[in-house]
């Protein structure tokens, strides 16, 4: 930015839909941006907390609720781009900037007059109600959480363990990137043998003018992992994916994780609890350890007793075919695809014609039109990279949302699918809709062809999309997805049910050159395989889910690696699967705390998901308009107006049991 120069992005954006004015910034741009907008917050906090009036909910709660504006606002910006567009100056500044945010946190709730503040609004709260009293609660329960009842070493010491832990997580995520874009596994001709079209065509791609190649992007080794017929090469891809964060010198996780381990041992020690996990599950539906582990155990009986029959058959067709061993970790997706090619008749390569990544955009998009009104146009405005696309969302004529899709892997884009907001919703301080992101890293070709798992992840991510763009509420600190984490995902894995419905399929499930739907045979196949593999999928979870709790709770492991392999021994994990993400790899957990002692909250929230859907087909219909209509008032538009289970009960009138659950994988049987 030229000296004398105005920073765009800290000027009030005139774009279309105050979209951020890309292309008027550049990266020079955000440092002095973070800057000024720290400054004018810790400003803005100070006013509040040194105000001489009376303290209200107005001059305390919602004067913080509008405190942090310009701040926002960067941040919306730059770590949607450090996700899905990074670079080495925007790593540099995610890592100065990691400390700085945390101690401006830790300042912020460690300001005894604004605590007591806060504290003199909660006891006078009778007069309050609805969101204002949700919200009160909810920011004297932050600031508890956070140390605001901490005095001298113990407060200065919590406010050194958040901010060291900043550092880690994003030094775990920045090595977990590093080794993603530094390996390769280049292919001669003689390689492609046996691999279908679109895998050759993802891995000539990946390789650009060069030799074919595989890399370690999940839209390339798994499918190079499920078509490869060489198991030497299948080896030594799942050899270099499951060592990602694990293979030494600078990028290795290993050390980052067990220190992380400890300091949030000690952080919940300071906080007066007994182990992170008591801290962590205290205000999320599951309360405890125990409730996590009744669950996760509940499961993982019917889920480990199915898929050890499933190896023993994989097992054979691989002496079948000649190779004594036993079935190995990276043996099993090849296996299994060419036992659900025989047992359903289902060929990848033949189906994915029909599941172009434009008809299945239709479909998500078309299906919430049908339960919610909503309605979709593309937009041609500029964004941060051009594969991006956006859409304007409305309803009756209304503006509702911004809705960005950005879809394709690339080497800047961070490994996985994720929603995000470049801007929340509120009505405080006049209305404010959202700008909603979707990222997702599907292998980029011409077309766009996706597998069924592809497109399971497109709905899934818009099921988080729906949950901030139908928000609505007064307080954007409630909004959208600022619910409990075991209770954030029911949106979105609800949402997965919609692709399942036949008619769904039926309409836009069309091949991408003739335009004729999927074959009626083909679909009926398709649909009566949707339980195939979920054993496998279900220990693989639960599995991962085990040892993220086993380490949060008591004492933390001085060797993460070897409690990992202690609480898997104790699990009888079958020798041919593998955890979902190994602890160094495991971004969830170790990339910030959001997943950490919380990564069983997806299937928490499957209870829920396969009971709600149940309601749609309770009253007849997937698409039932008060069914919808009780969905969107109770849960989508809510956000956190009130506690996870009440909201639930209020759209579903019980709780739901586990039952629903196992039928949705196939297990039910095996209980």
């Amino acid at each position: 930015m030229k000296e004398g120069a105005v920073n765009a992005l800290l000027t009030e954006w005139k774009t279309e839909f105050g979209l951020p004015p890309y292309g008027a910034f550049s990266d020079a741009d955000f440092a002095p941006a973070f800057a000024a907008a720290l400054e004018e917050a810790r400003a803005r906090v100070t006013a509040i907390a040194e105000d001489a009036a009376a303290p209200t909910f107005e001059n305390v709660i919602e004067a913080l609720e509008l405190s942090e504006e310009a701040l926002s606002r960067v941040c919306g910006v730059f770590y949607n781009l450090v996700g899905a567009d990074s670079n080495e100056a925007r790593e540099a500044l995610q890592s100065e900037m990691a400390p700085k945010l945390s101690e401006y946190s830790s300042w912020v709730s460690n300001n005894k007059a604004l605590f007591a503040r806060i504290e003199a609004v909660w006891q006078g709260r009778g007069a309050l109600s609805g969101e204002r009293l949700r919200v009160l609660e909810l920011y004297r329960r932050m600031f508890v959480r956070s140390g605001a009842l901490l005095e001298g070493e113990k407060a200065a010491r919590l406010t050194e363990v958040k901010a060291r832990l900043a550092v880690l997580g994003t030094k775990f995520s920045q090595n977990v990137l590093a080794d993603e874009r530094a390996w390769k596994m280049e292919l001669s001709e003689a390689d492609l043998e046996g691999l279908p079209d679109f895998v050759v065509a993802t891995a000539r791609a990946a390789g650009g003018n060069g030799a074919p190649c595989v890399t370690l992007n999940r839209s390339l080794i798994v499918p190079f992992l499920q078509f490869s017929p060489r198991r030497d090469l299948r080896e030594r891809a799942y050899a270099a994916w499951v060592a990602r964060g694990a293979n030494g010198g600078e990028t290795d996780n290993r050390g980052i994780a067990a220190e992380t381990l400890a300091l949030r041992h000690e952080r919940a020690q300071l906080l007066g609890y007994a182990s992170f996990a008591d801290f962590k599950l205290e205000p999320e539906m599951a309360k405890t350890p125990g409730a996590v582990r009744d669950l996760l155990m509940r499961v993982w009986a019917p889920a480990k007793k199915k898929a050890e029959a499933d190896a023993a058959v994989l097992e054979a067709m691989l002496r079948a075919d000649g190779i004594a061993g036993p079935l190995e970790a990276w043996d099993w997706r090849y296996y299994s695809e060419k036992r659900r090619k025989a047992e359903h008749d289902l060929d990848e390569a033949l189906l994915k014609p029909y599941l172009g990544l434009e008809a299945m955009l239709a479909a998500m998009f078309g299906c919430a039109t049908r339960l919610f009104g909503l309605e979709f146009r593309e937009l041609s405005v500029p964004l941060y990279h051009p594969d991006a696309r956006a859409w304007e969302v409305t309803r009756k004529g209304k503006h509702v949302a911004v809705f960005i899709g950005d879809y394709f892997a690339r080497p800047s884009k961070r490994s996985g699918a994720w929603c995000s907001d470049i801007r929340g919703q509120r009505k405080l301080g006049g209305a404010q809709r959202p700008i909603v992101v979707n990222v997702c890293n599907f292998a980029k070709g011409e077309p766009c062809l996706l597998s069924y798992d592809d497109a399971r992840t497109l709905f899934h991510e818009f099921g988080h999309a729906l949950h901030q763009m139908l928000s609505d509420v007064t307080y954007g600190f409630i909004a959208g997805t600022n619910v409990a984490r075991d209770f954030v995902e029911l949106p979105s894995q609800l949402y997965e049910h919609w692709l399942e419905v036949p008619e769904v399929l039926q309409e836009y499930a069309r091949h991408w050159q003739s335009g004729e739907p999927m074959p009626a045979d083909m679909l009926k196949r398709l649909l009566a395989a949707g339980t195939y593999d979920q054993a496998f999928a279900t220990v693989e979870f639960v599995s991962s889910a085990m040892v993220d709790l086993a380490f949060h709770e008591g004492a933390p492991p001085a060797d993460p690696m070897t409690r990992q392999a202690e609480v898997l021994e104790e699990m009888g994990l079958p020798h041919a699967i593998r955890m979902r993400h190994a602890t160094p790899h495991f971004a969830h957990v170790f990339s910030g705390d959001g997943y950490s002692s919380g990564y069983y909250s997806y299937m928490w929230s499957e209870v829920m998901d396969a009971d709600a859907f149940a309601a749609f087909e309770e009253a007849g219909s997937a698409f039932d308009p008060e069914t919808a209509a009780r969905l969107e008032k109770h849960i989508l538009s809510a956000g956190g107006s009130q506690e996870a289970d009440a909201a639930y009960l209020a759209f579903r009138g019980k709780m739901p049991g586990v039952e629903p659950l196992l039928k949705g994988r196939g297990l039910l049987e095996e209980v």
